[in-house]
């Protein structure tokens, strides 16, 4: 068993919001010898920004078709995105990571393996509990590959960006978002039902977002390829038009180049 950087050792994610039940996590991850690193994320929306892989071990492990991280313990009780919650949208990652839950409540047990998860620990957990779950961890990845997974030809499921909002955590897919615009060191997503503020810099959007055809027209804008219906040349410069909607956005001197060129290559056989 190797990660992508070729390190024996289990990579896991440990999501708590309390912080008792955070450092006991960690410490009884990191308390088993099969365990090599342990990331740590304060609720499920900070998990699914932790999954994005921008950090440059994942990274590397998504490009070589491997799960993010091999797999991530959970909390149930949440808030925002609760873990049942979470565990959902997991489940659509390809592959996707080993899930086991870590919960003072016992009632939801049945929910969780429905769901796929491999175990389901009670708090206050001891380290042989721990280490038995560990074990299950390493049996499902032996017995699907996940962590020994070959490249496999490009092919991204949908990304989901959580938006924090009056307490509430939507998911919005980037298949829905029509265009971004940069605001400082946020972006604003919009989308045909509104627009979404996420504190994403534009720069590691376009990053993430390019192998599924976004591309960068501006300093201040990303755009879906696909989505451009017109190109059209005035007196201040090059813009574009996007969708149904008829919005106009700028082009800058700068990306007018590259832009033609992927538009002319999008349009050929």
């Amino acid at each position: 068993m190797s990660t992508a950087t070729n390190s024996p050792g289990l990579v896991v994610l440990a999501v708590d919001d309390e912080k008792a039940g955070m450092d006991e996590l960690v410490t009884l991850l990191n308390g088993n010898r099969n365990v090599r690193r342990v990331l740590k994320a304060d609720d499920a929306t900070e998990a699914l920004l932790v999954l994005a892989g921008d950090d440059e071990e994942l990274a590397a492990r998504k490009e070589a078709g491997m799960p993010v991280v091999d797999a991530v313990f959970a909390d149930l009780d949440m808030p925002g995105l609760t873990g049942m919650e979470l565990a959902r949208v997991l489940a659509g990652f390809k592959p996707a990571p080993v899930l086991v839950f870590v919960t003072a409540h016992s009632h939801e047990a049945v929910a969780a393996f429905e769901l796929g998860a491999v175990d389901y620990i009670l708090k206050p957990a001891k380290q042989p509990r721990m280490d038995k779950s560990i074990e299950r961890v390493l049996d499902k990845i032996n017995s699907t590959g996940a962590a020994a997974a070959a490249p496999v030809p490009e092919q991204r499921d949908d990304e989901v960006i959580p938006v924090e909002l009056a307490g509430t955590t939507k998911l919005v897919s980037r298949a829905s978002v029509r265009w971004v615009e940069a605001q400082g060191d946020y972006a604003r997503l919009y989308t045909a039902d509104g627009s979404h503020l996420v504190r994403i810099p534009l720069a590691q959007l376009e990053e993430r977002w390019e192998k599924a055809g976004f591309v960068r027209i501006h300093r201040s804008y990303l755009v879906p390829l696909s989505l451009i219906t017109e190109l059209r040349m005035g007196g201040s410069g090059y813009s574009v038009v996007i969708g149904h909607e008829e919005k106009v956005l700028p082009v800058s001197r700068r990306h007018t180049r590259e832009l033609k060129d992927r538009l002319v290559r999008g349009a050929g056989p």
